[in-house]
């Protein structure tokens, strides 16, 4: 998969790709669907996505609280791997945001980008405060010389299929009804870092990552797939994990502890991708280490059993 992010500068064989337009956070069924069809229209076109980075919603609410399903380079990974040719990440900033929707057509898609037919959803939005509808795309789509596509909004049995649906089945500790939407297990991706190394001493060595920017499920602890994307050690793995601020110990800041079942070796600087599977149970602070030790030794049992089941 090759990445432009600049629709100013583009390769040759770069232009005249089918694409999906959109933010593409999760990478949902809603995305797949999308995907499909400008795989569908591409004949033998390159098939590409066109999103953005930052995702506009940080860009004009740069305080807001993290809402991201998944980091750019999570999003790339899950595109690649769905058989995206070209990931076209474009810069979003205040010379992109200021274009009328015509501009876009024709400065994005038609002269910089020379796509030859474009997917969106039916409630997409482009150009200056989004004033730009799927009509008026299809409009510029037959004056300017690429071809349109508009898909329905995907429905589930809760609803509309969306990000926001996702987050609010997360935030409620319902990872299976995440996932049902997603298509996939919520996976949560990064680089191992260093810490206080407290559960080698308890007996539960963990791998601990930062959730920095990424929307918090529901804290407490999940039974887990484990994939280790980098390093000696790449694989697959089950295990449990905390997400949470480990009142035990008065630290405040969210991160992501795993530990992976039945594994021995050095992971820090190693890449991990962290399947969400069930949630277990609320984050809590016990009397003593004994305690915590008990209740970590009756969650790891319960979380194997969960995952041998699936």
């Amino acid at each position: 998969m090759r990445i432009i992010r600049d629709y100013q500068y583009v390769e040759p064989q770069d232009r005249g790709a089918s694409v999906a337009i959109g933010n593409f956070d999760g990478v949902h069924r809603g995305h797949q669907a999308v995907i499909g069809l400008a795989r569908a229209a591409g004949g033998d076109a390159p098939l590409g996505v066109l999103t953005f980075e930052p995702h506009p919603r940080e860009y004009f609410a740069p305080d807001s609280a993290p809402f991201r399903l998944m980091s750019a380079k999570a999003r790339a990974s899950r595109l690649e791997k769905l058989g995206i040719e070209r990931l076209y990440e474009i810069n979003f900033n205040a010379a992109l945001a200021a274009l009328t929707p015509e501009e876009f057509a024709r400065k994005v898609i038609k002269d910089g980008l020379g796509l030859k037919h474009v997917v969106v959803g039916a409630d997409f939005c482009f150009g200056n405060r989004r004033a730009g509808t799927v009509e008026h795309l299809k409009r510029f789509g037959e004056e300017m010389g690429f071809g349109v596509t508009v898909a329905e909004i995907l429905e589930h049995e809760g609803g509309q299929v969306s990000s926001t649906a996702i987050r609010a089945a997360l935030t409620e500790g319902r990872p299976r009804d995440a996932a049902a939407q997603l298509g996939h297990w919520h996976r949560i991706e990064g680089t191992v870092i260093g810490g206080e190394q407290r559960g080698r001493e308890l007996g539960y060595p963990t791998t601990n990552m930062s959730i920095d920017g990424l929307h918090p499920p529901r804290l407490g602890v999940y039974a887990v797939l484990v994939e280790v994307l980098t390093g000696e050690h790449k694989g697959h793995y089950h295990g449990a994990a905390s997400i949470g601020v480990r009142p035990m110990f008065g630290e405040n800041r969210p991160n992501l502890e795993t530990f992976i079942f039945d594994f021995k070796g050095d992971l820090y600087g190693a890449t991990l991708s962290i399947g969400l599977v069930e949630y277990l149970r609320p984050e809590v602070k016990f009397d003593s280490l004994e305690a915590l030790i008990e209740q970590m030794d009756a969650d790891c049992a319960r979380a194997r059993d969960i995952l041998e089941a699936l």
